[in-house]
């Protein structure tokens, strides 16, 4: 990995958590009954960050920047230690308190990229990955008018704990661009590999 924003980042220790120590997640054990009446037994984790009375955990935000040569999605590279590698990721964010998931979208997209936009279009509920973890998002389309002076020069407000590098990539070429980056040794986020597949399909089925 030859990223300089983040090849300083690498693990140092890793082991098991004490719950008093967990600040963002807990451990969960269900019991259940499955279809033919047997009691079973599962695992999972949960995020304790979810407001109260909030069905929401948090957004993933499309946000595609028309520029001269053509759209672009604007994407971000940033150092997750749970993999230990550096993710390509589209922006996104907890909910707060008190936000809908257009606001937090909104709000979520200046702080990590400085671009300022208009929440447009948001999905059905997405769960990451149900059968380890409850956590869920909706993924908010929101439009930046790269006209406006605000956008000319976007200033991220990044929190002293996120190193993140915006960047963009063609969607024309996004499934090829996240093979490239995935060989150069970056992981790809299930969300923009999943925008990438969509792409790849339609361009193949010529919907």
């Amino acid at each position: 990995m030859t990223d300089p924003k983040h090849n300083k980042s690498h693990i140092v220790s890793k082991g098991p958590l004490d719950p008093k120590e967990a600040r963002w997640a807990r451990l969960v054990k269900t019991t259940y009954r499955d279809p033919n009446g047997v009691e079973r037994t599962w695992e999972s984790a949960e995020r304790s960050t979810r407001p109260a009375n909030c069905a929401i955990d948090g957004v993933g935000i499309v946000t595609i920047l028309n520029k001269e040569t053509g759209p672009e999605l604007l994407l971000q590279k940033q150092y997750r230690p749970p993999i230990d590698m550096v993710v390509v990721e589209v922006p996104a964010g907890l909910i707060d308190a008190g936000e809908t998931v257009e606001q937090c979208a909104v709000r979520e997209l200046k702080e990590e990229t400085g671009y300022v936009g208009v929440a447009e279009e948001t999905s059905c509920v997405m769960y990451n990955d149900p059968g380890f973890c409850n956590t869920n998002l909706n993924m908010v389309h929101v439009r930046v008018d790269m006209s406006l002076p605000e956008n000319q020069n976007p200033k991220p407000e990044l929190e002293d704990n996120e190193f993140i590098e915006c960047f963009t990539v063609p969607l024309a070429t996004l499934f090829s661009e996240m093979k490239r980056l995935e060989a150069e040794g970056y992981a790809i986020d299930a969300r923009v590999g999943t925008i990438a597949e969509g792409i790849e399909l339609a361009q193949k089925l010529k919907l």
